[in-house]
């Protein structure tokens, strides 16, 4: 008797274990290596080896099954050539990732998280880096004529899809869309140059967003996100700068603590505090921090009175809160609310490319016109600054009739902002150089 009960439990162990199943494999390529994720109804027990001539990389999933609705991916990857499935013997579903060149790997299991179950997931890095088009070495430009570098920081990718809004709009996709199309104007402006955290879907620590700013190095942070929030009624864009004593509302406060998620969802596991200063430098770092912190402060309210002539803002101050992101000592820096995708209105306006343009535009007009009010020195802003007037493009004006109001010729105009015809747009910031004409 007892023996059947000892083989019932077995059979309850094995039918228990082969309910699991694999239900998706994702995988996203990052600058420098590509993560591979096995997403399964529950935690997996499984065994990996490598294998050469060809390169590949096997995982067997003990007591897994691919669920009825899994198809293998088609991957685009410098790393990996193809993903493949299939049963290897009785309750083990092995999974093969056949790759163009050797790697080294990392692999872990992650715990249910925001919009995830039970991951598996694996970190691929080339055992040699991944060869990119050769770029001009950097040559210091002369005095005074140095860009200003602002950092533009889509948030989320990867892994973490950030807020999922209404009709499937993920943030990740639509602030990526925002962020390159305000490096478009930054880069098109004279004296600036946008700089992008991420080119891609792949994600980024939160730490790492803001270390790569310091690299550049940049002389703006600038990290673009899109609202969600328990309330789906709540709306409006919205601008945010650091908070060391609290956040400035309830709202805010739920916010920052969304996206400080971003690692964990992401897979990159909790915030850490490795590196950690000594006391002196934390005194001093503190110090730096609430230096910059009025300059952050006067950069999202430049950012904010732009936004507001093209969105509805959901407060008219900027905000604040403790966003991990926002946290340089030496960088100014603000976190940009485009909306809440919980919201339908906004969800649809976010997924709207013309929608995305008139945000882009108003935030890098922002930017444009803090860093003229008090250019860094050195800069080819700062020396425009004493030479140039500047125009805000309104609706209805053409090139010429703002040549006419300044008494300065189409050519004139043309040189100064590098514009090779006469195609202008609203808001468009214009320097009118003084000395062309009356």
């Amino acid at each position: 008797m007892r023996s059947i009960a000892l083989l019932s439990m077995c059979f309850a162990a094995i039918s228990a274990s082969a309910a699991n199943e694999l239900v998706d494999v994702r995988s996203h390529d990052g600058p420098e290596s590509t993560r591979v994720v096995l997403d399964t109804k529950a935690q997996v027990e499984y065994r990996t080896f490598v294998l050469d001539k060809p390169d590949r990389i096997v995982f067997d999933l003990m007591g897994v099954r691919a669920a009825r609705s899994f198809t293998p991916p088609t991957v685009k990857s410098g790393i990996v050539r193809r993903i493949r499935a299939g049963v290897n013997r009785p309750g083990v579903l092995r999974v093969v990732i056949d790759l163009e060149r050797t790697v080294a790997v990392s692999h872990f299991r992650l715990e249910p998280v925001g919009p995830y179950g039970h991951r598996l997931v694996i970190d691929l890095e080339p055992d040699e880096p991944v060869r990119r088009p050769l770029r001009a070495p950097v040559v210091s430009p002369p005095e005074g004529q140095r860009d200003i570098m602002v950092a533009i920081d889509a948030g989320h990718g990867g892994e973490d899809p950030g807020a999922i809004g209404v009709g499937g709009i993920y943030e990740k996709r639509v602030v990526l869309a925002i962020a390159q199309k305000i490096k478009q104007r930054l880069d098109a402006a004279k004296g600036f140059a946008g700089v992008l955290t991420r080119e891609g879907d792949y994600g980024l620590r939160l730490r790492k967003r803001t270390e790569l700013a310091r690299q550049m190095p940049a002389d703006i942070f600038v990290s673009i996100h899109a609202d969600a929030f328990k309330n789906n009624r709540a709306r409006g864009a919205s601008v945010y700068a650091l908070s060391q004593r609290g956040a400035s509302s309830e709202t805010a406060r739920w916010l920052a603590e969304s996206e400080n998620r971003s690692d964990l969802i992401g897979g990159f596991g909790p915030v850490t505090l490795e590196g950690r200063s000594s006391d002196l430098q934390e005194v001093l770092v503190d110090m730096s921090m609430k230096a910059n912190l009025g300059r952050s402060l006067e950069l999202g309210e430049a950012i904010r009175r732009e936004m507001a002539t093209v969105a509805r803002m959901h407060k008219k101050r900027v905000e604040q809160a403790g966003f991990a992101v926002l946290k340089s000592p030496d960088v100014p820096s603000v976190l940009v609310e485009t909306g809440f995708i919980s919201n339908a209105g906004e969800a649809r306006l976010l997924a709207s490319p013309a929608h995305q343009r008139k945000l882009a535009d108003a935030i890098a007009l922002g930017i444009q016109n803090w860093a003229y009010a008090d250019p860094p020195a050195g800069t080819m802003v700062a020396t425009i600054a004493g030479e140039m007037l500047r125009h805000t493009v309104r609706s209805g004006e053409t090139i010429s009739h703002i040549a006419q109001r300044y008494a300065v010729t189409v050519s004139d105009i043309r040189g100064a902002n590098n514009v090779p015809g006469d195609r202008i747009y609203i808001g468009q910031l214009l320097l009118i150089p003084r000395t062309a004409g009356g």
